[in-house]
């Protein structure tokens, strides 16, 4: 072999080696998300009211570049007559200023699976409540799609400011299950809260 068909063929070695990772990752993500199911019996009135985000963890590239300035944030939970859940999360900023975000989950065919369409940062999302203990926690696994490409966001709410280690662990796990690298699963910084809008 010729030392530059046998650069070619190094070459081309990494590339379908980096190539063969990234559909391993990809499939990994992608078998992990098919076996996530909704909590057996899940209430959406239970889900009502105020909830801290107080975990987050998702391998989405944005989320790498600012895991360092989130803080815990309130979501509301309203469900409404159809069986939808209305979601607004806030979030208090350093300058006192407010960050805001509204969607409207439409149930599915399957008890505790929402889909809703973010019209802010343009995708479509697939949402399961997948662990509930309506006075404690909420665990959430959420599909979302932009352009072909998919991403996995695990969410952990709780009723106050603080969870067990024991709930903190199971969110963990759950993350490592779903493909998320331990580097981004998050338990984020306690925070002041915005004001009713």
């Amino acid at each position: 072999m010729t030392s530059l068909a046998h650069s070619a063929w190094t070459s081309n070695g990494s590339t379908m080696a980096l190539l063969l990772t990234v559909l391993a990752g990809v499939l990994c993500l992608m078998s992990a998300s098919s076996e996530v199911t909704p909590q057996p019996n899940f209430d959406a009135q239970g889900m009502a009211g105020k909830w801290y985000l107080i975990g987050f963890a998702t391998n989405a590239e944005w989320f790498i570049n600012r895991r360092a300035s989130m803080k815990m944030g309130t979501a509301m939970f309203t469900p409404t007559a159809e069986g939808d859940l209305d979601m607004s999360y806030a979030s208090l900023s350093p300058d006192g200023s407010c960050w805001r975000l509204n969607n409207l989950a439409r149930k599915t065919n399957a008890l505790g699976r929402f889909q809703y369409t973010s019209e802010r940062w343009e995708n479509q999302n697939e949402m399961y409540m997948v662990d509930v203990k309506y006075d404690e926690y909420a665990l959430t696994h959420t599909i979302k799609t932009k352009g072909g490409e998919s991403t996995v966001v695990n969410k952990l709410y709780g009723r106050g400011v603080d969870l067990s280690p024991e709930v903190k662990e199971k969110f963990k796990l759950f993350s490592l299950e779903t493909g998320i690298l331990p580097e981004n699963i998050a338990f984020l910084p306690k925070n002041g809260e915005c004001p009713a809008a």
